[in-house]
């Protein structure tokens, strides 16, 4: 049964070993005898899952990237940090607050919770949005793959290109489809999300590389990679809204909550707590350092990814760089496992697990987004919009919806239990509007185009 589904039956199986076993009495010709009970799988049962170290690598690897530094750019150093700050609190009340909507519902995934709330809408909503988000996010890492590791060989062996058979190392789409292959496909297979947490752990490695790298790099890059001075310390910038796009799309991972709730061996609401504090503030830390270190450099110069403001011949950022790289095709599976449950699901809710049904899906999705890497340098306004407005979707609107919906109804909306739901889906419905406007704005202009690489 797939993770997402089974979020009752993990947690219910696990507590049922703390009852008493059905243990009947014969007629006492035989003495005692028990009623088929398999003691291996209790044993199996009782350690299965994994603990919080496990799920705060996950969740931690789902939440961190290289792209806030832009969002400190586009809304000034500033406003940007206290974006940073502000949207973190938000997004680690709204995760526990999936968690509670699916104690108060009585379900057990994001889908059937807005089913259980909105009815058929809601349901093919958040399907939508979820299955979009994270479609999104793998076509985008696979590009970053495609982008990071054959340029870095290319650095390590400048004549590699020029040797028969070995020169496909250098070339961009035998990179994404080796790693792909090699890599994110093996990972994929698994149906639980806690045995990534070695995978997500080595991730996490790579994240640390890149902050330090950027830490250490920065003030020695060359005068003409550097932005204005004079924009170091700004209060405000035109981009708001654009930088509350960049950093809910880095701090949305909503859509695998509910999967990494399951996926603790003893999951209750304080031991998610705990998890999901942890990793925010792991993540907050990790992206504020990042952004300021590499702002106060590069200031109005700087890019979406914070890498690509370096020079190409710099070591430690090219050690970076690779990083990257395997932190994408290990983050990878994460979102393929949200795919696969959206399509689980929605379609196949009332059916048994099959290993038949398992391969198929997870093949499907890997490699059609691998495709997509493959012939696409950008994905233009595309990605921003499924990935905008699916992350204020996920992020803001649907979780704090559903609590309004499920909590009493005599209880004031001003009050001080629903206020905040009301202000966070008020925020979410103002962003996403904004940020549709905006992203469509850019469809009639070359900007939005998506940028082929055959």
């Amino acid at each position: 049964m797939p993770l997402l589904v089974g979020l009752f039956d993990t947690s219910a199986a696990r507590r049922s070993l703390d009852q008493s076993l059905p243990i009947r009495l014969s007629n006492g010709h035989n003495g005692m005898s028990e009623n088929h009970i398999d003691l291996d799988e209790l044993a199996a049962k009782r350690v299965a899952g994994g603990g919080m170290v496990d799920s705060v690598a996950n969740m931690a690897n789902s939440i961190l990237g290289a792209g806030l530094p832009y969002a400190v750019s586009q809304a000034g150093f500033v406003t940007g940090l206290i974006l940073l700050v502000i949207l973190c609190g938000v997004t680690d009340w709204t995760i526990r607050l999936i968690v509670v909507n699916a104690k108060l519902s009585g379900r057990h995934s994001y889908i059937e919770i807005m089913n259980h709330c909105f009815g058929s809408s809601g349901r093919a909503a958040v399907s939508f949005f979820q299955f979009a988000f994270a479609f999104g996010g793998m076509c985008a890492f696979g590009i970053i793959i495609g982008d990071t590791i054959p340029h870095v060989i290319r650095s390590v062996f400048p004549t590699l290109h020029t040797i028969p058979v070995l020169s496909l190392f250098t070339n961009r789409q035998f990179i994404i489809a080796l790693c792909t292959t090699c890599v994110s496909y093996p990972l994929s297979l698994y149906r639980d999300i806690h045995k990534l947490s070695r995978a997500s752990g080595l991730a996490l490695i790579g994240m640390l590389i890149i902050v330090t790298s950027v830490l250490i790099e920065g003030p020695h890059v060359t005068p003409d990679l550097k932005g204005d001075p004079s924009k170091r310390f700004s209060i405000i910038g035109p981009g708001i809204f654009q930088a509350i796009g960049v950093i809910s799309f880095a701090f949305v991972c909503h859509h695998n909550s509910l999967l990494i709730y399951g996926s603790l061996r003893t999951p209750t609401l304080d031991r998610f707590a705990r998890v999901t504090h942890i990793s925010t503030a792991l993540s907050l830390v990790s992206c504020a350092t990042l952004a300021v270190s590499a702002f106060v450099v590069f200031t109005d110069k700087t890019q979406g990814n914070i890498l690509n403001n370096f020079s190409r011949g710099d070591t430690m950022i090219n050690i970076a760089r690779f990083a990257f790289g395997l932190n994408m095709f290990t983050t990878l599976p994460l979102e393929l496992f949200v795919c696969r449950e959206v399509v689980e699901q929605y379609f196949f809710s009332h059916e048994e697990y099959s290993p038949q049904r398992h391969v198929f899906f997870t093949t499907t999705i890997l490699y059609a987004s691998m495709l997509v890497a493959m012939i696409t340098c950008d994905l233009g306004v595309m990605l921003e919009i499924t990935g905008g407005v699916s992350a204020t979707a996920l992020a803001y609107i649907f979780p704090a919806a559903c609590y309004l919906k499920l909590s009493d109804p005599k209880t004031p909306w001003h009050g001080r239990a629903k206020l905040p739901a009301v202000l966070c889906t008020a925020f979410g419905i103002i962003v996403m509007a904004i940020s549709l406007f905006q992203a469509l704005g850019k469809t009639w202009t070359p900007e939005g185009d998506a940028k082929m690489c055959m």
